[in-house]
């Protein structure tokens, strides 16, 4: 429900509170997302797939997002959701990917293809960031390729 700065007695419930630059050296949701993403990229890359783009986005609300768009070296597209989380509650990493966030990964997809000439072979991976992103200690990387299918 959204309020009026009236409505709650003048308190500062607008865009701009929430939308605070991180202090210098303060680790958010955003930038470890941002380094999940980072070191999800440079573990396919080892293995040979070649960055295509990075958080795509369908137009509008509702839509959905690709962390990375990636290509094999035999042409295969892949589009993979990167999760991470720092502990093992919940189930983890793993565990965050439901039908709905798979649908709204396909939604992405199929948005990203219908720019492209010709349609080449496709697969959705997921790469699962678990542990501390400190910088301390490495976290833990798991590839699934081929985790779900559009259908």
């Amino acid at each position: 429900m959204w309020f009026s700065k009236k409505q709650v007695g003048g308190a500062a419930l607008n865009a701009q509170a929430s939308e605070a630059p991180a202090l210098p050296g303060q680790v958010t949701t955003k930038s470890r997302g941002d380094a999940a993403e980072s070191a999800a990229e440079a573990h396919l890359a080892k293995a040979g797939l070649v960055l295509v783009t990075r958080n795509y986005r369908t137009p509008g609300r509702g839509g959905g997002e690709i962390d990375l768009v990636m290509r094999t070296s035999d042409g295969t597209l892949v589009f993979v959701e990167v999760r991470q989380r720092t502990g093992a509650t919940h189930g983890g990493a793993a565990a965050s990917i439901g039908f709905a966030k798979q649908r709204r990964i396909v939604l992405a997809a199929r948005h990203y293809l219908m720019h492209l000439a010709s349609l080449p072979p496709c697969r959705f991976d997921v790469v699962l960031v678990n542990g501390a992103q400190d910088g301390k200690t490495a976290p833990a990387i798991e590839w699934l390729a081929g985790a779900f299918d559009a259908s």
